[in-house]
């Protein structure tokens, strides 16, 4: 698989650029700090601390109990796995307000129907 489709595949999954970029970084490189992650990749600190920071959120990466603090990625299949149970999850949540989304659009369209 090329490096394209890997970011394609990150970003569909909703992933910015940047922490496309910085998710990459780690995961080919290993545990990195901040700066030596935005020197890097060109990128300014305040962009690549706000990336981590969503990329720690959502479970992405992980932060080492060390001091310098250093940023790790964790591997691409869990990522995979972690996103297949979102989706799984909210289908599910789809499914069970089926009937109530459909009553509600058929109240809706009946009623702009009568007022025509």
């Amino acid at each position: 698989m090329s490096k394209e489709r890997i970011v394609k595949a990150l970003e569909q999954l909703g992933f910015s650029k940047t922490d496309t970029q910085v998710y990459i970084f780690l995961a080919k490189n290993g545990p990195h700090e901040l700066r030596d992650i935005a020197s890097a990749l060109s990128l300014f600190e305040r962009k690549v601390r706000r990336s981590l920071r969503d990329l720690q959120t959502q479970k992405m990466i992980r932060v080492s109990i060390e001091n310098p603090l250093e940023f790790i990625a964790i591997p691409f299949e869990e990522i995979i796995n972690l996103f297949i149970e979102i989706k799984k999850e909210k289908a599910k949540a789809m499914q069970e307000s089926k009937e109530e989304l459909l009553s509600t659009w058929r109240s809706i369209v009946k009623k702009d129907r009568s007022s025509n």
